[in-house]
């Protein structure tokens, strides 16, 4: 297991914008389980419909990826890379809101990579009832790519 603060040396997400309150388990080469407490101060939550809107799933299946991606770096002595979602190909959404108090399961597989592309099917399930489920596609990049993209520096 793999709680919250071991993720922030993983990803680039910290304070609020950190979704994943721990990873149960994962397999390097192939996917990941990680959770997400519901709570008011999520960074998601619609205090006027009471809860996180079911969408906010696939940023908890994108920060799941970004936490293999990083313990990826971490088996090589590499520091964690930066991703990007390039789309989302397919989404389909069964409940509206995740109620506060409930834990998200979240379980993502890489199903294709081509170089820096990476393809990712999962799934959120609240108290066993699946949520959501998709397919994303992300882009990872070094340090140096990221400079020779944007201009700028990604300080981690």
């Amino acid at each position: 297991m793999i709680e919250q603060e071991e993720l922030q040396t993983l990803i680039p997400h910290q304070g609020k914008m950190l979704l994943l309150s721990r990873v149960i388990e994962y397999d390097i080469e192939h996917g990941i389980r990680a959770e997400y407490d519901i709570t008011g101060d999520c960074l998601f939550y619609d205090p006027a419909a009471g809860g996180v809107p079911a969408w906010a799933g696939f940023e908890c299946m994108a920060q799941a990826i970004s936490v293999l991606s990083g313990l990826r770096s971490r088996e090589k002595g590499e520091k964690p890379k930066l991703g990007f979602i390039l789309s989302i190909p397919s989404m389909r959404i069964e409940i509206p809101l995740l109620k506060p108090g409930s834990s998200v399961e979240v379980r993502v597989h890489e199903t294709d990579c081509t170089e820096m592309i990476y393809t990712f099917e999962g799934a959120a399930f609240a108290e066993g009832i699946k949520v959501m489920e998709g397919k994303l596609m992300v882009m990872e990049v070094s340090d140096e790519r990221f400079k020779m993209l944007t201009g700028g520096e990604w300080n981690r």
